[in-house]
């Protein structure tokens, strides 16, 4: 088994991590009803999707 032979510095350690970030998810405006909604999926809202209703919301 492969054993380290010397400490690895927090300076090799952090430069390797630089690309773990998380990117905060796309969102754009509803069409419809103006709200925010992922896109290419069912406004959560309204339950429109490319100018149709694809899902019924009951109020």
């Amino acid at each position: 088994m492969a054993v380290p032979k010397h400490k690895t510095s927090k300076s090799r350690r952090d430069k390797r991590r630089t690309h773990w970030k998380l990117s905060a998810p796309a969102v754009v405006e509803c069409p419809q009803c103006h709200q925010p909604k992922r896109p290419h999926r069912v406004c959560p809202n309204c339950g429109y999707y490319d100018g149709r209703v694809a899902v019924r919301k009951e109020d």
